[in-house]
């Protein structure tokens, strides 16, 4: 039987719930707004598969090779700029519809909350597409998965790296007809905060489009959008606005992103895409601050999948080294660390306005850490830091 003792070993990718055969597992919000499992001890039999397909418990080994890398955008303009970075995504799924077959992704719903759910059209591509900074419900989405390649339908899962993990150790057994895509991933903002967040914007507006990735300041500066029938609501950069720095500053986020079970590639993902931030240090040649796409690649399936998409792309090969600039892409290899006001943030969210609160503790943040800052310099100028390490190699 599946048992959270501590919310770090939980990702709510839901592979324990999808895979119950007695159905006595179901996922319940906490106070935080995060999904956690709930078993019904009197239904539940013993059997042990929830504990054998949670990727947290059983976790992926890493790739053993050094992933080809490339810096990748669409042809397309007008599939690049409505894309978070270069349009990868839409290309590789827009080769799966072609062949017949399904897409699966993060969209968002009427009431603007995120889910995953399938396509089978190029049209319903439109949904996926951009990043979405709320983490997905996924419902029976695994087991849709399952069904569909038990059809023989060629079938592409998009997702986090812990929903991809979570997909592959629910199926137990490898597809030579499922491809699947992760994404680099920082960590997974709460729902709750994203719906508080939301009632404030909603008052008086019917929101008729949202971007978390909207390029209006440029590709490096993106920020969120939120607009009605006739009107801007709400218009920031990622360093104005307050839920885009809450959640990339690791306030907002879920426990598990602290110690993440699928990160170091560790997912069993064919292909993993990533904003190429690089571009402007190595290859500023071809940089226009308007997105490029970095796609790793890590299975020959998925080597197989990118290269039928040469004709519908740029690409440049670039070195490994560009993609282990730690500056560049640290949440490929190491989990985030928390804010340090985030159970503050968490235990006051129902106790003061969302904007207000989260205004405050980044303020506290900012103060602490110039207040470190600080102490070291002092430190240094003084010599404490010498006599500290001094101290501390003689108490070894």
């Amino acid at each position: 039987m599946i048992k959270i003792q501590d919310k770090n070993n939980c990702c709510g990718c839901t592979a324990c719930e999808q895979i119950c055969p007695r159905r006595c597992i179901s996922m319940k919000e906490d106070c935080e707004g995060f999904l956690y499992p709930s078993v019904n001890i009197e239904s539940c039999v013993d059997c042990h598969l929830c504990e054998k397909v949670c990727p947290a418990i059983n976790p992926f080994t890493p790739a053993q090779q050094i992933p080809r890398s490339y810096a990748c955008k669409a042809h397309r303009e007008d599939i690049r700029l409505s894309s978070s970075s270069g349009g990868m995504f839409t290309i590789l799924a827009t080769k799966i519809i072609n062949m017949g077959g399904v897409v699966f992704g993060a969209c968002f719903q009427k009431d603007w909350t995120v889910a995953h759910n399938y396509t089978e059209t190029l049209e319903g591509l439109k949904l996926f597409r951009g990043s979405k900074y709320v983490q997905s419900f996924l419902g029976n989405t695994y087991q849709k998965v399952r069904d569909f390649l038990k059809e023989d339908r060629i079938v592409l899962f998009s997702g986090t790296p812990c929903q991809v993990a979570g997909l592959n150790h629910f199926l137990r057994k490898k597809y030579d007809n499922l491809y699947t895509i992760d994404i680099v991933c920082h960590s997974i903002p709460s729902p709750l905060v994203w719906k508080m967040y939301l009632e404030n914007k909603q008052t008086g507006n019917h929101i008729k489009h949202i971007t978390f990735r909207d390029k209006f300041a440029g590709w490096r500066n993106y920020g969120l959008r939120i607009s009605n029938e006739s009107q801007i609501i709400e218009q920031g950069t990622k360093e104005e606005n307050l839920y885009m720095r809450g959640f990339l500053e690791n306030l907002t986020v879920r426990p598990s992103c602290f110690a993440c079970p699928a990160r170091n590639y560790t997912s069993g993902s064919d292909i993993m895409l990533a904003d190429c931030w690089g571009l402007d240090k190595y290859h500023p040649e071809i940089d226009d601050n308007r997105g490029m796409s970095q796609a790793l690649i890590l299975t020959e399936k998925g080597k197989k999948l990118f290269d039928t998409c040469q004709n519908d792309i740029f690409t440049l090969r670039i070195p490994y080294e560009e993609v282990e600039d730690k500056d560049l892409h640290l949440p490929i290899t190491a989990s985030t660390r928390p804010h340090p006001y985030r159970d503050y943030f968490f235990e006051n969210i129902r106790k003061r306005p969302i904007e207000d609160l989260i205004a405050s503790c980044l303020k506290k943040g900012d103060l602490r850490s110039q207040i470190i800052e600080n102490l070291k310099r002092t430190g240094k100028v003084f010599g404490f830091d010498k006599i500290y390490r001094i101290w501390k190699n003689k108490g070894k």
